[in-house]
Order: structure tokens, then C-alpha cells, then sequence
């Protein structure tokens, strides 16, 4: 099986922003490659003017829900211990969202059985961290400056989430017809395949389509 690679746009982002940010965009793919029917909900963002969707909780998927959550949380605490200076007041790192499958394997006459995990879809976005302080008097170059800020943030982020619904409206002929499940990298570089510092998140099982 080939695997389907997705390069996202460039963030930049202030330090405050980052988490939010990286939510929206994990559970925008998230919800969008869930392997099953799913109810959605919005959330709306406490530090941009936008709302993402992510899966809805029920009464029947509360800790598997908590279980996404928690390991959403921890791979962008992992992000957030990768970055690299890369200039004055500037830090940079990458993340990469990967959909795989786990397939088993006969060898030696059917007498040894392995298991293969198979990568059918990545997601990659590279970040960059601007703690260069804002201004923060109340005189209108100051408040006109910070407005330009996050202006900016949030004008980056809206692309990436365009971007994501775009290639979600392309072919899906890749993604398997059985349970599946994802990867959350984080890595200096966005392509520094050699040094990643991985953190495996598992789908829960919300259904099995090969029923």
C-alpha cells in the first residue's frame, strides 16, 4: 500500500498559541479520518476567532474520548520539549500525523506470525515559535502592532484548516475499509525521519468497518 503524504502550510505562532492551535488542527484530522460514523462537536477557540470540529463524546466513548485527549495533549507537550532555535527569539519544530494498519504475516510455512503496521497516510506541519515580547501599552501603535499579531496567527491557522478540508474532499481510495489507527511524531525538522521523538497514540476502536 502506498502512503498518501500532506504537506500543511507554515505556522507561526506566539508560545500562548501553539496549544490551542495544534489542537485545532489534530482534531480537525482527526474527525475528518475517524474510522467509523461519528457525531460531531464544535469548539470554539478561546484565543483565535475560529471554531474546529472534533469528535463528539457519548455515553459510551467517554474514556476512549479522554484516552484521545490525553495523548493529543501529550504529543504537543512533546512538540513543545523538541523545538530548535533557529534565531533570535525564534524556535522551530515539526509534527507529523500518521494513519496506519496492523496486518499480520506468516512465514516459515505459516509456523511464525508477525505483525506488520502499515503507514497509509501522513500528515506534516512544520511550526514556527516567535517569543520576540509583544507590545503592551495602550497607546494605538501598541494595541494596532498586537492586533497585526494575531491577525497574522490566525490568518495562518485558517489556511491550514482550509487546506486540511481540502485535501479531505479528494480521493479517499487509500484509506482502508477496517480499523485503523494513528501516530502523533514530533521532530526538529519536519522530514528528520532519523530523529524523531515519537509518541504512539492508538484509535480507540469506534467501530470496525469490516462488518
Amino acid at each position: 500500500m502506498n502512503c498518501k503524504e500532506h504537506y500543511l502550510p507554515e505556522l507561526e505562532l506566539a508560545t500562548g498559541q501553539v496549544r490551542e492551535a495544534l489542537q485545532a488542527i489534530l482534531y480537525t484530522i482527526l474527525f475528518i479520518r475517524s474510522p467509523g460514523p461519528v457525531s460531531p462537536r464544535d469548539v470554539e477557540c478561546e484565543g483565535f476567532n475560529l471554531t474546529y470540529t472534533k469528535i463528539a463524546s457519548t455515553s459510551t466513548s467517554t474514556s476512549l474520548d479522554y484516552d484521545v485527549d490525553k495523548k493529543v495533549d501529550e504529543s504537543i507537550q512533546s512538540f513543545l520539549m523538541t523545538l530548535s532555535q533557529i534565531g533570535p527569539e525564534l524556535l522551530s519544530g515539526g509534527l507529523t500525523l500518521s494513519f496506519f494498519e496492523r496486518r499480520k504475516t506468516q512465514q516459515l510455512f505459516g509456523l511464525v506470525s508477525n505483525e506488520e503496521r502499515v503507514v497509509w497516510e501522513q500528515w506534516h506541519l512544520r511550526v514556527v515559535v516567535n517569543n520576540t515580547p509583544r507590545p503592551v501599552s495602550d497607546d494605538s501603535a501598541a494595541v494596532i502592532e498586537r492586533q497585526r499579531i494575531q491577525d497574522t496567527a490566525e490568518g495562518m491557522l485558517r489556511s491550514v484548516l482550509v487546506k486540511i478540508f481540502e485535501i479531505a474532499g479528494t480521493s479517499i481510495d487509500h484509506v482502508p475499509p477496517v480499523m485503523y489507527e494513528f501516530e502523533i511524531s514530533c521532530s526538529k525538522k519536519v522530514d528528520d525521519r532519523e530523529n524523531y521523538i515519537s509518541r504512539v497514540t492508538n484509535m480507540p476502536n469506534l467501530i470496525n468497518l469490516s462488518n
